[in-house]
């Protein structure tokens, strides 16, 4: 039994909350959240401890670990608190504000031994991993081409200033919506590391883009295009689509379908030649507590496993998602000069 700690109890604490306290090898032995409201409502309908400064809750509790979902600007000093400590650490997404601040977390966290993990829950959808391993076991062969498209209602009217509209505390489609993206084209192709073109539009917001349109190149030359808009109004919820052209076949997918044409008679098991279609429910994974799809629950599965030494803590480390911090900078440099 691992004992947890929670740390900000917005959308994505309350979603982790649920399904810790459902989990069969956890205890959560604090929550932590600095709007009385908030921590009102957890100590009358929960079991739950409540505390309003988690420094606290570390030294009444003595977590094994915790989970951290305050708003991005407060990513960095919390977690390099944590690690200082000892303490294992699942993030939310984005990693930090600036890549610089996660590479300096990467490097103390390897030398206090921490367990890490950033909350990118598209690595844990089965069509997504089923995509990865083919694309991995050489099915289509070289990669020729990649496009990946994300859309939807996030902002769709001009309305008052959030934490949404504030560049500074992680704002704007770029850092909040396209980094699910660029985190799964790093995983299903190769990290991004150039930007040969680029274009931020705002839409409703002021002070940040609505929209993301660039050219990026992987590390070993690969091409490809990203076009996200969280403004798109004909979606009724994120939607995320990766088409990947190889010499020897084509992968089209999305969060509930795999679409795969290979070219010659060597297939993966299950697969023939030609077009292969899967659906989600073929390819999901079970898990204990269903909470707005398998792969919440799968992650937090993964970092308990950590955790306990069962696997090898290698996805959505702190070191890939600073892979993504940087392409956002990236992104963010080409348009600026």
């Amino acid at each position: 039994m691992k004992k947890i700690g929670l740390i900000g109890i917005g959308k994505m604490g309350i979603s982790h909350l649920s399904i810790l306290g459902a989990h069969p090898q956890v205890e959560v032995v604090g929550v932590v959240d600095t709007s009385t409201l908030v921590t009102d409502i957890i100590r009358k309908y929960t079991p739950f401890k409540c505390y309003d400064n988690y420094n606290t809750m570390l030294n009444e509790t003595k977590p094994d670990a915790v989970i951290v979902s305050v708003p991005t600007k407060y990513h960095e000093p919390i977690v390099r608190d944590m690690i200082n400590k000892g303490i294992h650490v699942f993030v939310e997404k984005p990693f930090c504000i600036g890549a610089e601040q996660g590479s300096e977390l990467i490097e103390i966290a390897k030398k206090n031994k921490v367990i890490n993990q950033v909350g990118y829950h598209n690595k844990f959808i089965g069509t997504f991993i089923e995509a990865n391993k083919i694309i991995k076991g050489g099915y289509i062969g070289d990669i020729i081409h990649f496009s990946g498209e994300m859309n939807g209602p996030v902002v769709t009217k001009r309305k008052e200033e959030t934490w949404r509209s504030k560049p500074e505390e992680g704002g704007g489609c770029l850092m909040d919506y396209a980094a699910h993206l660029i985190d799964l084209i790093n995983y299903l192709v190769a990290p991004i590391k150039k930007i040969n073109g680029a274009d931020l539009i705002s839409i409703y917001s002021k002070q940040v883009e609505d929209a993301v349109y660039s050219l990026v190149e992987t590390e070993n030359g690969i091409h490809g295009n990203i076009q996200v808009n969280w403004s798109d109004e004909t979606f009724r919820k994120m939607a995320t689509a990766i088409t990947i052209i190889g010499t020897e076949g084509k992968i089209i997918v999305d969060s509930t379908e795999l679409k795969v044409y290979f070219k010659n008679i060597e297939t993966p098991k299950g697969y023939s030649k030609g077009w292969n279609t899967k659906q989600i429910n073929q390819l999901s994974t079970q898990v204990d507590f269903y909470l707005r799809g398998e792969e919440y629950s799968s992650q937090i599965d993964y970092f308990i496993d950590a955790l306990e030494g069962k696997n090898a803590n290698d996805i959505n480390t702190f070191k890939s998602a600073w892979e993504t911090d940087n392409v956002i900078e990236l992104i963010k440099n080409y348009k600026n000069n």
